[in-house]
């Protein structure tokens, strides 16, 4: 970086709202990371992603935000946090007045964020920006931002890296899926077919009758077909509604995953997957940046579209589904399954 010494250069990212929205937040840390390989990358997240913010190999340090309903004792311990670091910058991937407030109080220098609502106040380096539009996938709105600090730093801009953009030990992951399958007697060779069928709240998502028949489009038997095992991941809150799905499911061979032991070990399950199928939501994206194959359904609502929330995983593992035109935007019950069963099979199992 122009003028300063690389070596002493700690920045801070902040991307501290969901889960899947920090997911698309990785091409962000890598692409900063390569082009100031010295500097120390500082993330600041709520604790429900730090997990995943742990798992990123491009950041260095965490810091946890609180929350906006925080007591006001621990936002003043934060600002203390913030301003003790000395950071050189700040890019702010999601902005709120709350967090352009603390940056600013912190004495951060240089600090980016989007050129949008009264938050853009405490910043004095603003891209502007209309995610609401959709025009490009998430991930590139957070990228333009790094590529603008660096630009307006004189720094080389490195090639994007490419996927997978977060991995673990293939060893780990081996013996964590032999260990699944014996837990659940699945036979070995099986297909592990993953359904999240919640949402978190996130987005509209397929109902449990259409989970379960987009199952029984997908197993069908050829002679030369590896049979299909379902397993029906769940989050904390999420049970009962896979529970509803397994009912549904009826003789298919198919097993409850009840996530409980945090992000990281739902995500080294995700990684033995052989394919990852659910609504727009945060699994689907850890997924994504694992390049598992994916199958998501979307609505078509302007700030919720496929190419908006793309998945981080390579074009060629990913497929997207939403309602007909002559639907409302936001109806999953317009979306065919049936038809969207016949594309998954044609593209990952080679099925016609």
């Amino acid at each position: 970086m122009v003028g300063e010494n690389k070596s002493t250069i700690k920045i801070l990212v902040v991307r501290n709202d969901k889960l899947g929205d920090f997911m698309l937040a990785y091409p962000s840390f890598a692409l900063l990371k390569q082009a100031l390989p010295q500097s120390r990358i500082y993330a600041l997240v709520p604790a429900y992603t730090q997990e995943m913010a742990a798992s990123c190999r491009w950041i260095d340090d965490i810091i946890v935000d609180p929350g906006a309903g925080a007591a006001a004792r621990e936002q003043r311990q934060l600002l203390s946090t913030l301003r003790s670091q000395n950071f050189s910058a700040s890019i702010t991937l999601f902005s709120t007045t709350r967090i352009g407030l603390l940056l600013f109080l912190a004495r951060i220098p240089r600090r980016v964020a989007p050129a949008t609502k009264i938050a853009q106040l405490f910043y004095n380096l603003r891209l502007a920006q209309r995610r609401s539009r959709s025009e490009k996938p998430e991930y590139q709105y957070n990228t333009d931002l790094v590529v603008f600090y660096l630009t307006r730093s004189g720094a080389d801009i490195p090639p994007m890296p490419t996927p997978p953009w977060l991995s673990f030990d293939s060893e780990r992951i081996g013996q964590l899926r032999t260990t699944f399958c014996l837990e659940y007697d699945i036979a070995p060779s099986s297909r592990l077919v993953f359904l999240h069928t919640g949402s978190g709240g996130s987005a509209n998502t397929l109902s449990a009758q259409q989970f379960a028949e987009l199952a029984r489009h997908l197993n069908f038997t050829k002679n030369d077909f590896t049979p299909l095992h379902f397993v029906l991941t769940a989050g904390p809150n999420e049970l009962a509604h896979a529970q509803t799905v397994s009912a549904l499911l009826g003789d298919l061979p198919n097993t409850i995953y009840h996530s409980t032991d945090g992000l990281r070990v739902f995500a080294e399950h995700i990684a033995f997957a052989d394919i990852f199928i659910s609504g727009s939501t945060g699994p689907l994206h850890i997924a994504g940046a694992l390049d598992i194959p994916t199958a998501a359904f979307y609505t078509r609502r302007r700030s919720a579209t496929p190419l908006r929330w793309q998945t981080l995983n390579s074009p060629d593992k990913r497929l997207a589904f939403t309602p007909p035109q002559d639907t409302d935007e936001c109806d999953m019950d317009g979306i065919d399954v049936a038809h969207a069963a016949a594309e998954i099979n044609r593209k990952f199992f080679n099925l016609e």
